[in-house]
């Protein structure tokens, strides 16, 4: 038995730090370039639209001090983030983007983006958030036709039935290998790491050919599935290490002293669940031809049970379902300061996790360092606790 990841996935680790040579490739080519923040933004117009798709949340603390001239201090990090990355053109995806696209998920993003519309072309889709399907689809179905026609007027194009279904079909395929990645996790021991499966999908939206991202994905998924069939795991078996589950929204800039440090005290992070996790991979577009794209489109997105929906209920039975077919031990949520959709919800998620039987962890940070220690020794407790938890199970 040995330990190992595929060689792929410095690949998508990579990706991030030379996407923008990529991007001025594309530019320099012609190609338009589309920024979003959200797994709301409807890839499938995107693509049918020939644009190249790229994400702009910020993640980094050095532009939150330039953007706080202009927004306030106790507003979430992500949002401060990504606006100074824009004001002081630090950040080369926003800066080659030739529209940026918004999705109305909090409060704060709403009103940021009334002041990024003044440095870059926006067009914001609004997203209802109650959970009254009929009266919300129909609201989504109308957003979502508003959106291609913005992208048809502001590029000059037509944007066709016959192109969306195909992007529908191709999104659609990109969906369910993501989420065969994620269900990597599920293996006992885990085929792949929680850091693995982050690097993929943090790198996926910096690399630009579809076709060979898919081509390295399925590399990946490939190797990791042989790998463990011939006793080859990214860590050593150990019945005792604890299992978890890891959500929230937005946290990508935190990674460092979030997502490592679990792993490196002995965690297994074996599914991430939220905004960027399994929660929109498992929903596919309808691939029936028979009735408009753009209601299934709009279908599909609207099933994703973002923080923002109020009442919440479909994320908790999504919770729920998670905990045991991933056979978690214990759950970790995430949260920004000022990110209280995501925040007031951590209650529901202990709840749920209660009647499951297993701990939750609740970290609220930033992306300064300043928490490092604390956060540490939290983590470290909470795995010693499950440890120990699981040991006197298995000697009852």
């Amino acid at each position: 038995m040995s330990t190992s990841l595929p060689e792929h996935f410095e690949d998508f680790a990579e990706a991030r730090r030379e996407g923008f040579l990529r991007v001025k490739e594309l530019k320099d080519q012609g190609k338009n370039i589309c920024g979003m923040f959200c797994q709301y933004t409807p890839a499938e117009i995107i693509r049918a639209a020939g644009l190249y798709q790229v994400g702009l949340c910020g993640r980094s603390q050095e532009p939150i001090k330039t953007a706080e001239t202009r927004l306030p201090a106790n507003l979430c990090p992500l949002i401060k983030a990504s606006f100074g990355h824009v004001m002081e053109e630090s950040c080369p995806y926003a800066f080659f983007s030739d529209i940026v696209v918004g999705e109305t998920t909090c409060d704060g993003k709403k009103k940021m983006y009334e002041l990024l519309g003044e440095l870059k072309p926006m067009q914001v889709i609004h997203l209802p958030n109650v959970p009254d399907y009929e009266r919300s689809l129909d609201m989504w179905v109308s957003e979502i036709r508003a959106f291609k026609k913005g992208l048809e007027e502001k590029f000059n194009l037509e944007i066709t039935d016959e192109m969306i279904e195909d992007s529908i079909k191709w999104c659609n395929k990109e969906r369910a290998q993501h989420a065969h990645l994620y269900e990597l996790g599920r293996y006992n021991p885990p085929a792949i790491t929680g850091k693995g499966m982050n690097d993929v999908s943090d790198g996926l939206q910096f690399m630009f050919n579809e076709k060979e991202k898919y081509n390295k994905i399925q590399e990946i998924i490939e190797q990791c599935e042989e790998n463990w069939k011939n006793g080859i795991y990214p860590v050593e078996p150990d019945p005792y290490r604890p299992r978890l589950i890891v959500s929230g929204g937005g946290y990508a800039g935190t990674s460092q002293k979030t997502i490592d440090v679990i792993e490196e005290l002995g965690g297994s992070i074996v599914c991430y669940e939220g905004c960027c996790g399994i929660s929109s991979l498992r929903r596919a577009v309808s691939e029936d031809q028979t009735r408009d794209p753009l209601v299934r489109i709009a279908e599909k997105y609207l099933d994703v049970p973002c923080a923002v929906v109020s009442p919440n209920t479909r994320r908790m039975e999504q919770v729920a379902d998670t905990i045991d077919e991933w056979n978690a031990d214990g759950y970790i949520s995430i949260t920004l300061h000022s990110c209280n959709p995501f925040a007031v919800e951590t209650e529901n998620l202990r709840r749920v996790c209660e009647s499951k039987g297993i701990p939750l962890l609740h970290i609220e940070t930033d992306f300064s360092p300043s928490d490092e220690g604390q956060i540490r020794t939290r983590v470290e407790a909470f795995l010693e606790m499950i440890r120990m938890q699981k040991e006197a199970k298995a000697h009852e």
